[in-house]
Protein backbone atom coordinates (compact mmCIF):
# COMPACT_ATOMS: atom_id res chain seq x y z
CA UNK A 1 0.00 0.00 0.00
CA UNK A 2 1.44 3.54 -0.38
CA UNK A 3 2.68 5.42 2.43
CA UNK A 4 0.09 8.70 1.16
CA UNK A 5 -2.51 6.16 2.16
CA UNK A 6 -1.77 5.43 5.61
CA UNK A 7 -3.64 7.56 7.36
CA UNK A 8 -6.65 6.53 5.62
CA UNK A 9 -6.13 2.85 5.97
CA UNK A 10 -6.30 3.27 9.78
CA UNK A 11 -9.97 4.02 9.24
CA UNK A 12 -10.86 2.18 6.46
CA UNK A 13 -8.32 -0.77 6.83
CA UNK A 14 -6.21 -2.04 3.94
CA UNK A 15 -8.77 -3.69 2.22
CA UNK A 16 -10.71 -0.65 2.05
CA UNK A 17 -8.00 1.34 0.31
CA UNK A 18 -7.67 -1.68 -2.36
CA UNK A 19 -11.01 -1.54 -2.98
CA UNK A 20 -10.91 2.12 -3.71
CA UNK A 21 -7.85 1.66 -5.85
CA UNK A 22 -9.99 -0.80 -8.16
CA UNK A 23 -12.91 1.74 -8.39
CA UNK A 24 -13.90 3.97 -11.12
CA UNK A 25 -15.99 7.53 -10.40
CA UNK A 26 -17.54 9.31 -12.81
CA UNK A 27 -18.27 13.50 -11.31
CA UNK A 28 -20.56 14.97 -13.71
CA UNK A 29 -19.82 18.75 -12.70
CA UNK A 30 -16.37 20.41 -11.73
CA UNK A 31 -17.75 23.25 -9.70
CA UNK A 32 -18.31 24.21 -6.19
CA UNK A 33 -19.16 20.82 -5.20
CA UNK A 34 -18.14 18.66 -7.87
CA UNK A 35 -14.51 20.15 -7.68
CA UNK A 36 -14.26 19.14 -3.93
CA UNK A 37 -15.86 15.96 -4.34
CA UNK A 38 -13.61 14.93 -7.07
CA UNK A 39 -10.79 16.16 -4.59
CA UNK A 40 -11.75 14.24 -1.68
CA UNK A 41 -12.01 11.37 -3.79
CA UNK A 42 -8.44 11.51 -5.26
CA UNK A 43 -7.05 11.66 -1.72
CA UNK A 44 -8.87 9.04 -0.55
CA UNK A 45 -7.09 6.78 -2.95
CA UNK A 46 -10.07 5.76 -5.92
CA UNK A 47 -7.98 4.76 -8.55
CA UNK A 48 -10.08 5.77 -11.75
CA UNK A 49 -11.98 9.16 -12.24
CA UNK A 50 -14.11 10.40 -15.05
CA UNK A 51 -14.66 14.23 -14.61
CA UNK A 52 -17.27 15.70 -16.78
CA UNK A 53 -17.36 19.81 -17.81
CA UNK A 54 -17.36 22.08 -20.36
CA UNK A 55 -17.07 25.51 -18.59
CA UNK A 56 -13.76 27.57 -18.15
CA UNK A 57 -12.36 28.83 -15.07
CA UNK A 58 -14.00 32.44 -14.28
CA UNK A 59 -12.83 35.11 -12.28
CA UNK A 60 -16.57 35.21 -10.30
CA UNK A 61 -15.72 31.31 -9.51
CA UNK A 62 -12.98 32.00 -7.17
CA UNK A 63 -14.89 32.76 -4.40
CA UNK A 64 -15.89 28.82 -3.96
CA UNK A 65 -14.34 26.52 -6.60
CA UNK A 66 -11.08 24.58 -5.66
CA UNK A 67 -9.58 24.62 -9.07
CA UNK A 68 -10.11 28.87 -9.70
CA UNK A 69 -7.59 31.29 -9.09
CA UNK A 70 -6.62 33.56 -10.73
CA UNK A 71 -3.67 31.76 -12.15
CA UNK A 72 -5.92 29.34 -13.27
CA UNK A 73 -8.81 31.88 -14.69
CA UNK A 74 -9.67 30.83 -18.70
CA UNK A 75 -8.75 27.36 -18.45
CA UNK A 76 -11.13 24.39 -19.07
CA UNK A 77 -12.28 23.34 -15.31
CA UNK A 78 -11.69 19.74 -16.04
CA UNK A 79 -8.12 20.18 -17.44
CA UNK A 80 -6.88 22.26 -13.94
CA UNK A 81 -8.83 19.15 -12.22
CA UNK A 82 -6.80 16.49 -14.02
CA UNK A 83 -3.46 18.53 -13.43
CA UNK A 84 -4.67 18.62 -9.49
CA UNK A 85 -5.62 14.98 -9.09
CA UNK A 86 -2.23 13.80 -10.61
CA UNK A 87 -0.48 15.82 -8.59
CA UNK A 88 -1.99 14.33 -5.17
CA UNK A 89 -2.29 10.74 -6.70
CA UNK A 90 0.16 10.02 -9.76
CA UNK A 91 -1.29 6.95 -10.65
CA UNK A 92 -4.87 7.70 -10.57
CA UNK A 93 -6.62 7.52 -14.09
CA UNK A 94 -7.94 10.87 -14.71
CA UNK A 95 -10.44 10.72 -18.32
CA UNK A 96 -11.77 14.39 -18.83
CA UNK A 97 -14.90 15.00 -20.99
CA UNK A 98 -15.17 18.21 -22.40
CA UNK A 99 -18.71 18.56 -22.52
CA UNK A 100 -22.23 18.98 -20.99
CA UNK A 101 -23.86 16.28 -20.01
CA UNK A 102 -27.14 16.25 -21.80
CA UNK A 103 -29.61 13.96 -22.65
CA UNK A 104 -28.66 13.00 -26.34
CA UNK A 105 -25.26 12.75 -25.34
CA UNK A 106 -25.67 9.71 -23.20
CA UNK A 107 -24.72 7.21 -25.27
CA UNK A 108 -21.19 8.64 -25.18
CA UNK A 109 -20.59 7.58 -21.58
CA UNK A 110 -19.61 4.05 -20.40
CA UNK A 111 -21.90 4.07 -17.71
CA UNK A 112 -21.88 -0.14 -17.20
CA UNK A 113 -17.92 0.69 -16.51
CA UNK A 114 -18.75 3.04 -13.30
CA UNK A 115 -18.85 1.96 -9.53
CA UNK A 116 -20.54 4.95 -8.26
CA UNK A 117 -21.91 8.43 -10.15
CA UNK A 118 -21.79 12.07 -8.63
CA UNK A 119 -24.32 14.15 -10.31
CA UNK A 120 -23.06 17.99 -9.37
CA UNK A 121 -24.49 19.48 -12.30
CA UNK A 122 -27.49 22.01 -12.37
CA UNK A 123 -30.15 21.16 -15.17
CA UNK A 124 -33.04 19.21 -14.11
CA UNK A 125 -33.28 17.93 -17.21
CA UNK A 126 -29.29 16.59 -17.52
CA UNK A 127 -29.93 15.66 -13.91
CA UNK A 128 -33.03 13.64 -14.59
CA UNK A 129 -31.42 11.91 -17.33
CA UNK A 130 -27.90 11.18 -15.33
CA UNK A 131 -30.48 9.76 -12.83
CA UNK A 132 -32.36 7.20 -15.14
CA UNK A 133 -29.01 6.12 -16.74
CA UNK A 134 -27.59 4.93 -13.65
CA UNK A 135 -30.69 3.12 -12.86
CA UNK A 136 -30.57 1.35 -16.25
CA UNK A 137 -26.94 0.47 -15.96
CA UNK A 138 -27.35 -0.62 -11.96
CA UNK A 139 -24.71 2.30 -11.11
CA UNK A 140 -25.51 3.71 -7.66
CA UNK A 141 -25.82 7.77 -7.71
CA UNK A 142 -26.10 10.37 -5.60
CA UNK A 143 -27.31 14.35 -6.60
CA UNK A 144 -26.51 17.16 -5.29
CA UNK A 145 -29.49 19.43 -4.46
CA UNK A 146 -29.02 23.50 -4.58
CA UNK A 147 -26.77 24.38 -2.66
CA UNK A 148 -26.78 28.52 -4.00
CA UNK A 149 -28.24 31.46 -1.89
CA UNK A 150 -27.02 29.65 1.72
CA UNK A 151 -25.00 30.22 4.33
CA UNK A 152 -25.24 27.43 6.52
CA UNK A 153 -23.05 24.35 5.69
CA UNK A 154 -24.53 22.49 8.83
CA UNK A 155 -27.97 22.09 7.33
CA UNK A 156 -26.67 20.21 4.43
CA UNK A 157 -27.57 16.37 5.14
CA UNK A 158 -27.54 13.26 2.97
CA UNK A 159 -31.62 11.31 2.88
CA UNK A 160 -33.60 9.86 -0.19
CA UNK A 161 -35.06 12.60 -2.37
CA UNK A 162 -38.35 11.44 -1.28
CA UNK A 163 -37.21 12.38 2.68
CA UNK A 164 -36.32 15.89 1.48
CA UNK A 165 -38.28 19.47 2.02
CA UNK A 166 -37.00 23.28 1.86
CA UNK A 167 -35.51 22.38 -1.11
CA UNK A 168 -36.88 24.37 -4.31
CA UNK A 169 -34.62 21.90 -6.55
CA UNK A 170 -35.31 19.13 -4.73
CA UNK A 171 -38.91 19.82 -5.12
CA UNK A 172 -38.94 19.87 -8.59
CA UNK A 173 -36.64 16.45 -8.64
CA UNK A 174 -38.91 14.65 -6.35
CA UNK A 175 -42.32 15.43 -9.19
CA UNK A 176 -40.41 14.75 -11.91
CA UNK A 177 -38.58 11.85 -10.55
CA UNK A 178 -42.23 10.52 -9.68
CA UNK A 179 -43.68 10.80 -12.77
CA UNK A 180 -40.91 8.52 -14.11
CA UNK A 181 -41.50 5.92 -12.06
CA UNK A 182 -37.91 6.26 -10.44
CA UNK A 183 -38.58 5.21 -6.30
CA UNK A 184 -35.59 6.46 -4.87
CA UNK A 185 -32.52 8.60 -5.16
CA UNK A 186 -29.61 9.37 -2.70
CA UNK A 187 -29.36 13.48 -2.54
CA UNK A 188 -27.50 15.95 -0.70
CA UNK A 189 -29.87 18.80 0.42
CA UNK A 190 -30.20 21.96 2.97
CA UNK A 191 -33.44 22.68 4.98
CA UNK A 192 -31.87 26.06 4.96
CA UNK A 193 -34.60 28.69 2.60
CA UNK A 194 -32.71 30.11 -0.07
CA UNK A 195 -31.72 33.64 0.62
CA UNK A 196 -32.80 36.45 -1.56
CA UNK A 197 -29.11 38.11 -2.87
CA UNK A 198 -28.73 41.52 -1.03
CA UNK A 199 -27.22 43.26 -3.86
CA UNK A 200 -27.52 43.13 -7.78
CA UNK A 201 -28.33 40.11 -10.31
CA UNK A 202 -25.17 38.11 -12.24
CA UNK A 203 -26.63 36.85 -15.53
CA UNK A 204 -24.92 33.63 -16.29
CA UNK A 205 -22.83 32.36 -19.20
CA UNK A 206 -25.59 32.14 -21.47
CA UNK A 207 -27.43 35.32 -20.01
CA UNK A 208 -30.60 33.03 -19.66
CA UNK A 209 -31.12 33.32 -16.33
CA UNK A 210 -29.96 34.78 -12.64
CA UNK A 211 -26.94 32.79 -11.09
CA UNK A 212 -27.76 32.51 -7.17
CA UNK A 213 -25.57 34.21 -4.66
CA UNK A 214 -23.00 31.56 -3.29
CA UNK A 215 -20.19 31.18 -0.60
CA UNK A 216 -16.79 29.53 0.02
CA UNK A 217 -18.49 26.71 2.57
CA UNK A 218 -21.67 25.78 1.22
CA UNK A 219 -20.57 23.93 -2.02
CA UNK A 220 -17.59 22.56 -0.28
CA UNK A 221 -19.50 20.93 2.58
CA UNK A 222 -22.16 19.49 0.20
CA UNK A 223 -19.24 17.99 -2.25
CA UNK A 224 -17.28 16.51 0.71
CA UNK A 225 -20.35 14.96 2.75
CA UNK A 226 -20.58 13.27 -1.16
CA UNK A 227 -17.68 11.93 -1.30
CA UNK A 228 -17.51 10.90 1.87
CA UNK A 229 -20.58 9.02 1.04
CA UNK A 230 -19.28 7.29 -1.67
CA UNK A 231 -16.02 6.03 0.13
CA UNK A 232 -17.99 4.59 2.71
CA UNK A 233 -19.87 2.96 0.19
CA UNK A 234 -17.11 1.61 -1.94
CA UNK A 235 -14.94 0.88 0.88
CA UNK A 236 -17.42 -1.65 2.52
CA UNK A 237 -17.54 0.43 5.36
CA UNK A 238 -20.99 0.87 4.94
CA UNK A 239 -23.38 0.02 2.30
CA UNK A 240 -26.80 2.52 2.05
Amino acid sequence: MEEQFLRTAMLLGDEGIQKLKGCRVAVFGIGGVGGYAAEALVRSGIGSLDIIDNDKVNITNINRQIIATHATIGQMKTQVMKARMESIQPNCKVKTWECFYLPEKRNLFPFDKYDYIIDAIDTVTAKIDLVLAAQENKVPIISSMGTGNKLHPELLEIADIYETSVCPLARVMRRELKSRGIKKLKVVFSKEPPRKPISGNMPDMMGERTVPGSTAFVPAAAGLLIAAFVIRNLSGISVS
